[in-house]
């Protein structure tokens, strides 16, 4: 079967993500191109014969490379030397599109071009000749409609007849930059117009041609490029008189206005994080109570009555079927939240949001669309560094990623209940709030650190383009919600799940150990005493939950009850009853449905109403290793140390191992050093 390698390219919002989808589906992998943090997809389909690899590269305006984007664009071009160039074009926008068009047809590989948004361009009174493109430029023409998919089925045939028809475009430019180009041509025997251009620009021929035309080289070939996109988009294009941005102006009137659009921008956000958290809370308990009280039990008793032995049981049961069932507790809000971001991202919603947010972010050397990934924080810091993939500038994307850990997330948020419950009754949402804004602080400083530090490089150029407003395919929005889930549970899940493991061991050994003191952790949690004592916490019970609760912060106060009240493991029930078992765990998944779809309706955000499940013996005996100020303290540890090891785990795939490893280091510092500051201070005050 013959091999056909695709580029996939086009601007920044022309709808590519859309098009791969419909024309890819699930087989659509993510991934991040070699040694940097740019997302990238590919996918391979068999089609007529051929098995066609669709590499889509990052959206960029042009090949002139300067940003991250660009050189990778340019980089696969070139070396790579794709078979066929898919270059997918915004037909509204045709115009702009065609500059990066020009540059792409220089390369003299068979192109496909792709008119997406067609409904658009119909909409506004706009006519475009594709049968005068594909005689212009010897290229085939396919129009598209992402939403809905309209046409996306003539991509796949396009491409193999470009292939094997060996369509070489043709571009032509002014007659005195093609006369010098025919000349090197004929001295080297290059054919494409990119290497042509790249040889008179080293070769004496370049001084004639400036001074015969009285401007720079680069600015020669950028007016051509210019002349002949303009010349081709008024060959091919009428228009009967503009209409249908209504809607989209309308609504930027709102979206963009510097108060009104904030207002808007905080109930947007409120919505999403309402339906995220909401919809997902039933869910995450139900897989929870799933994996504890039911495959858990059931695996034991499966096991036992084979004869294996206890300690084998007990490992399978807690470590194999708990790492597993941890990593899917993280499902249901991860596929949520990409849901939401999506629909957002898809509708054309965000672009204002980096367009609002611009001027603040500048002052810490960002720009405005690193706003997004750190909203999401505060839902997941899990899926909020994966959508730092969005962001152009790899100096942008590492600062804001090592910015999100410190947004405060919901599983934070129980441990916060827990304590301030015990210790700060009279004014718990003035010690929340204080919590939630130091996290802030901590972000903002560790961005001022790392840009006056290792990453002082300028502001890169960006373009603020706004979209016009659309209704996103629910198909595509799904899909490109599964591929980011299938993602992390294939990349992440692997890593939490041998980590869940590893900590299981340390709690478990030496083999047969009675008391948790007595194992390897308890151990390990008595040598880190004398490091935790001058920030308040000096009792080896509270570091030994540390241990486990790197895998997630809300075990912090699971492994304190284990750890307080000294309970063991228990045996399976000789008792389970399977199909009772079974039929209440389907009962419960019905009545998680009905709970997820009944918490939308309610304006308030339900799963933020943390439940008091501890009992008052286990509250006692923590309040007497405590004190307000060191529980202070403990909070802010847990709010700056680097979030868990779901978080952990995406930073080492997303900024590199060295990287997270020093950044985890990082957290740990500056959660010592403030935590020691807050105790110190509360001492104090609350004496």
């Amino acid at each position: 079967m013959k091999k056909v390698r695709v580029a996939v390219t086009g601007n920044p919002n022309v709808g590519k993500t859309t098009l791969l989808n419909w024309i890819a589906g699930t087989h659509l992998k993510v991934g991040n191109w070699p040694g940097v943090t740019v997302e990238k997809k590919e996918a391979v389909i068999e089609f007529g014969g051929y098995k066609i690899h669709l590499v889509d590269l990052p959206g960029v305006y042009t090949l002139e490379p300067v940003s991250e984007d660009e050189r990778i664009a340019v980089s696969f071009l070139e070396e790579e030397k794709p078979d066929v160039i898919l270059n997918i074009v915004d037909t509204p926008n045709l115009e702009k599109c065609l500059l990066l068009t020009a540059e792409l047809l220089e390369f003299g590989r068979p192109t496909v071009l792709v008119l997406n948004m067609w409904d658009e361009a119909k909409r506004i009174g706009m006519e475009v000749d594709t049968e005068r493109i594909e005689e212009l430029l010897n290229v085939k023409v396919v129009r598209t409609v992402g939403r809905t998919g309209e046409g996306t089925r003539g991509i796949l045939p396009a491409i193999v007849e470009a292939y094997e028809k060996n369509m070489v475009p043709k571009i032509s430019y002014g007659e005195e930059v093609e006369a010098k180009l025919r000349k090197i041509s004929e001295r080297t025997g290059f054919k494409n117009k990119r290497d042509l251009i790249k040889v008179l620009e080293e070769s004496p021929e370049r001084k004639e041609l400036e001074a015969k035309l009285g401007k720079s080289f680069s600015d020669i070939i950028s007016d051509e490029r210019y002349a002949f996109s303009h010349g081709l988009f008024k060959e091919v294009v009428k228009k009967k008189g503009e209409k249908g941005r209504d809607l989209t102006d309308l609504i930027d009137r709102l979206a963009l206005h510097p108060v009104l659009g904030f207002l808007l921008f905080v109930v947007v956000v409120y919505v999403a994080f309402k339906i995220s958290f909401d919809f997902s809370t039933p869910f995450v308990d139900w897989v929870d109570a799933f994996m504890v009280e039911f495959l858990g039990p059931l695996t034991g008793v499966i096991l036992g009555s084979l004869g294996f032995p206890d300690w084998f049981v007990r490992f399978f049961s807690e470590a194999v079927i708990g790492g597993v069932g941890f990593v899917l507790t993280f499902v249901p809000l991860i596929g949520t939240l990409y849901l939401m971001i999506t629909i957002l991202e898809m509708s054309g919603y965000i672009p204002r949001v980096a367009f609002l947010m611009d001027r603040f972010m500048h002052k810490l050397g960002l720009h405005g669309r690193s706003v997004v990934p750190l909203i999401m924080g505060f839902g997941c810091n899990v899926p909020a560094i994966m959508a730092t993939r969005t962001i152009e500038s790899t100096r942008d994307k590492i600062l804001v990623t090592m910015m999100i850990p410190f947004m405060s997330c919901p599983a934070r948020l129980v441990v916060y209940a827990f304590f301030i419950s015990i210790f700060f009754r009279e004014n718990p949402a003035l010690v929340l709030t204080f919590l939630y804004l130091l996290g802030i602080l901590v972000a903002i400083l560790t961005a001022l650190i790392l840009r006056k530090t290792f990453y002082r490089g300028s502001l890169t150029h960006f373009v603020m383009e706004l979209p016009p407003y659309r209704f996103p395919s629910l198909r595509t929005v799904l899909t490109i919600t599964w591929v980011h889930v299938r993602d992390f549970l294939y990349r992440a899940g692997t890593l939490i799940f041998g980590a869940s493991i590893f900590i299981w061991l340390l709690l478990n050994t030496p083999p047969g150990v009675k008391e948790v003191s007595d194992s390897v952790a308890g151990k390990i949690g008595k040598a880190l005493v004398p490091i935790f004592e001058p920030i308040g916490i000096d009792n080896w019970k509270v570091t030994t939950s540390l241990i486990p609760a790197f895998l997630a912060r809300e075990i912090v106060i699971s492994s304190m009850g284990t750890i307080y009240t000294a309970e063991g493991y228990t045996d399976p029930p000789e008792d389970f009853n399977f199909s009772e078992e079974l039929k209440e765990k389907v009962s419960s998944l019905g009545g998680a449905v009905r709970d997820a779809f009944l918490s939308l309706v309610t304006l308030k955000i339900v799963a933020f109403e943390v439940e008091e499940e501890e009992d008052e013996t286990l509250k006692g005996m923590i309040a007497k290793d405590f004190t307000p100020a060191s529980a202070l303290s403990f909070m802010v540890f847990i709010l700056i140390y680097t979030s868990c090891l779901g978080t952990f785990s995406v930073l080492v795939r997303e900024i590199g191992k060295r990287r997270a490893v020093l950044f985890l280091g990082y957290s740990f510092v500056a959660a010592w050093i403030f935590s020691f500051l807050v105790y110190r201070t509360a001492s104090l005050i609350l004496q």
